[in-house]
This record gives structure tokens, sequence and C-alpha cells, in this order.
């Protein structure tokens, strides 16, 4: 009786480490091409292949069905990247057959910086929509095509289902809000050094520099190999402590130019390193820098 209670403390002990985020999973943020070869037949199973329908029609995952990236951050106004209208979104589960306990794999293509960090984008878009099972194909169908699996060309038609997953409101966070969180949350700017420091600038941003007091933990220069997957999570750990700390409650801000290349560290932060209140600036740089009363350092 004694050594089960020790043992019942310890699992209790243990749980209470863990985030919850993490324990609810069913699946991992990130699968390699051999573990979703072993799991197509899988009936809550569905793969959104996020390429162009002309690369789709070309070859695909067999199964996947194609939802092209703009449907999932089409923007807004003169915001690049924004969120879809929920009620959209929504009509876009619905129509695609995706649930909320759907077992979701997003796949891409790796062939520009854009491109890698599309999947997480969408990623994190379904879980604003509050599917909880979501994952990534490491090194995308470029890795899946590199690695001789089997590639079809049958075009999929999901059945439609009406959707009815709980909308996660506060994993999006507003221009107004950010400015009140200055010195309060740890702001994380995603861009290369030369963006943060100001010495270039992309077009549609107003301002170079970055949003006071934010830390720089660079996106496509640090997180993929060189085929374009992601490093060991051991890795990926040691740099985001080295940037925002070690306190995984700890409130993060992440953003980068207009919120497509800061949703890679959003989504491996809070999936699968463990950070348990991580928001991203959809607007980022682009909504930020236009206007001037708000404080950009170089």
């Amino acid at each position: 009786m004694k050594y089960l209670k020790a043992f019942t403390l310890m699992v209790v002990a243990f749980a209470l480490l863990v985030p919850a985020a993490v324990m609810a999973r069913g699946i991992d943020p990130v699968v390699s091409t051999e573990w979703l070869d072993k799991n197509l037949a899988d009936q809550k199973l569905v793969i959104v292949d996020i390429r162009k329908v002309e690369e789709y029609q070309e070859g695909h995952v067999p199964g996947a069905i194609n939802i092209f990236y703009n449907i999932w951050a089409p923007g807004k106004d003169d915001i690049q990247n924004e969120l879809p209208a929920d009620d959209d979104l929504k009509d876009t589960l619905s129509a695609n057959g995706i649930a909320a306990d759907s077992k979701v794999v997003v796949v891409g293509k790796t062939d520009t910086p854009p491109d890698k960090v599309n999947v997480t984008r969408v990623a994190l878009t379904l879980i604003y929509a509050g599917v909880n099972d979501v994952a990534v194909l490491d090194g995308g169908f470029n890795k899946w095509t590199a690695d001789g699996k089997k590639v079809s060309t049958d075009a999929v038609k999901p059945k439609e289902k009406a959707y009815k997953g709980k909308f996660n409101k506060g994993l999006f966070i507003k221009r107004e809000d950010v400015a009140a969180k200055i010195g309060k949350a740890v702001i994380v700017d995603t861009r290369e050094p030369a963006f943060y420091s100001g010495e270039k600038k992309l077009d549609f941003v107003a301002r170079p520099g970055h949003v006071k007091g934010a830390v720089n933990l660079p996106t496509v220069s640090q997180i993929f190999n060189a085929d374009s997957t992601y490093k060991p999570m051991a890795e990926l750990q040691a740099l985001a402590v080295k940037a925002v700390g070690e306190d995984k409650a700890k409130e993060i801000i992440v953003y980068c130019d207009s919120g497509r290349v800061a949703s890679a560290w959003w989504y491996l932060l809070r999936e699968a390193l463990g950070y348990t209140d991580v928001k991203l600036y959809d607007g980022s740089a682009q909504d930020w820098a236009k206007d001037a009363n708000l404080p950009v350092e170089p």
C-alpha cells in the first residue's frame, strides 16, 4: 500500500510537470515520412496538402485532400496572412470533413523560405479552430518523394461533415494589446538578424527595426536543416531557452513581417517544446510599423 501511494504521487507530479497541450495530443506535432506512410490507413487521419492545385494534381501523398494555403491565411484589408473569418474557416473544415477530433497532417513543399513555414501557419489556423491533433510533415512533400514514398494522382473528394470545434480565440493578439505587453511579456521577433536590427526591411513594412524590447529568435536560419527538415528538438529547445528563458508558463508573443514566418516558432514553442502561453501577433511588423506612435528600435 505504501509503495502504491508513492507511485501514485509520482505519477501526479509528472502530470503536473508536463504541459496540458502536450498531454492532450494524440499525434506528435512533427511527423516523419515513415510515420505517415505507416498510418495512411488510419480512419481518423486527414492529410491536407496545401500546395497549388496543379502541383497536387501532378502527385500527392495517397489519400491527401487539397486545400491551398491562401484559403487558410487570405489576408485582410492591406495586411497579409490574416485569419479567414470564423464562418469561412468553419465552412472550409466542414466541406473537407475535418472534425475537432481528426488527426490532421499538413503537407506542403520546401522550395522557398515561405514554403517552409506555410505548414505551421496552416497548423496554427487549425489549432485556432479547435482541432486538437495537428501535425506537420517533416521535410514536406519534397522529403516524401526523396524518400521514395508512394505518390498518387487520384483526386480525393472528402465527405462533408458539419464542424463543431470550439475556437481558441486567445492564440492571437492585436496591436494595442502588444503595446500594452511591452516590458511584461517576452516579445519575440522571429525575422533574420538584419531585419530585426533594421539594416533591411521588406517594401510593405513602413519602418525598419523591431518592436521595443523584443528579442530576436530567427526562424529560417535556425529551425531547419539543409534538407529543410527540422533540427533536433533538443537543439531547438536550447535556442528557445537562450531567447525566451526556461519558464514554460511565461507569456510569449511572436511576430515577423506578416504573421507567417513567426508561425514556425509559435508552433514549436507551444506544441513541441511545452511553452503554454504563446500568442501570435498576426499583423506583425506590417501592422506595427504603419502606426508612427508605436515604438520601434534599431
